[in-house]
C-alpha cells in the first residue's frame, strides 16, 4: 500500500507518457509505467523516478487487449493498493492514406487500441475510484490531439475520427461521473517531437511542419506533460469535462 497518491501512465515508457511519468513523480505521484513489448524502455523511467526518490514500477499490459487492460489494473492493486489517477496517452497512428486506401484491419485496430482501450481503461479507474464504488475519488486525464479538430485530410483521417471519439468520450463521461469525486480531462497535443511521427512513416514531420504551427516550432513531450500533470493536480480541482489545447496556437 502505497501512501502516495498512485497514477497509472498508459503508454508510459516513450515519449509524452514518459516525460508524465517522470513529472508527476516529481509532484508526489507513485507511478505505474504501463508498456507493451519494450520492458527495457520502461524500465529506464522506472530506474530515472527511483533514482531521484519517487515510487514507481513497470506494468506490461497491449489496451489495444480487454483482458491486458484488466490485469494492468489487477497489478497495480497488489503493488500499491490504490489508484488516484489515470492518463489514458496509449494509442496508435499509421503510415498516411487516403480514406479510400484503408483496409478494414487498419481500421479495426485504430479503433480498438485508441478508443475502447481508453473507454475500458477509464472503466477500470471508475470502478476504483468513484464514491459510488466505495472509492475516494480520483482524476482521469485522456489524451486526445489536434488532429481531432483539422481532420487530417489525406494523413490519417481514421486517427483523426478515433481522436474525435476521446474528445466526446471526456465530455460524457466527466458529466457522468462529477458527483462521484471523478474529474475527466483532455489534452489535445499538436505537433510535438516525438518518434510517434516515425510510426506513420514521417520521422521528421515535426520540425518539417513547423511553418504551419503559429508559434513557428513544434512542441515538446515535456510541454505537454506539464498540462497533463496539472490537470491531474489539486489545483485543477473545479476542472472536468475540459479539454485543453497544446499545440502551439494551431
Amino acid at each position: 500500500m502505497s501512501d502516495k497518491p498512485v497514477l497509472l501512465v498508459t503508454g508510459g515508457s516513450r515519449g509524452i507518457g514518459a516525460a508524465v511519468c517522470v513529472l508527476a513523480a516529481q509532484k508526489g505521484w507513485a507511478v505505474a509505467v504501463n508498456y507493451v513489448s519494450n520492458q527495457a524502455a520502461a524500465d529506464a523511467v522506472v530506474a530515472e523516478i527511483r533514482a531521484a526518490g519517487g515510487e514507481a514500477v513497470a506494468v506490461r499490459g497491449d489496451v489495444g487487449v480487454a483482458a491486458d487492460i484488466d490485469a494492468m489494473f489487477v497489478a497495480v492493486d497488489k503493488h500499491f493498493g490504490r489508484i488516484d489517477g489515470l492518463v489514458n496517452n496509449a494509442g496508435v497512428i499509421d503510415l498516411s492514406q487516403r480514406v479510400d486506401e484503408m483496409s478494414a484491419e487498419r481500421l479495426e485496430r485504430m479503433m480498438r487500441v485508441n478508443v475502447i482501450g481508453s473507454i475500458l481503461a477509464a472503466r477500470e479507474a471508475v470502478r476504483r475510484m468513484s464514491t459510488r464504488h466505495g472509492g475516494k475519488g480520483g482524476a482521469i486525464v485522456n489524451i486526445s490531439s489536434m488532429a481531432a479538430v483539422i481532420g487530417s485530410p489525406s494523413l490519417y483521417v481514421d486517427y483523426a475520427a478515433s481522436k474525435a471519439a476521446i474528445d466526446t468520450f471526456t465530455v460524457g463521461l466527466a458529466r457522468e461521473v462529477a458527483t462521484e469525486g471523478v474529474r475527466v480531462n483532455a489534452v489535445r497535443p499538436g505537433i510535438i517531437d516525438t518518434d510517434i511521427h516515425a510510426s506513420g512513416g514521417e520521422p521528421d514531420r515535426a520540425h518539417r511542419s513547423a511553418s504551419m504551427i503559429p508559434m513557428q516550432r513544434p512542441g515538446t513531450a515535456q510541454e505537454v506533460a506539464d498540462a497533463i500533470v496539472y490537470l491531474l493536480s489539486s489545483p485543477a480541482s473545479y476542472i472536468t469535462g475540459a479539454i485543453l489545447n497544446v499545440s502551439g496556437g494551431r
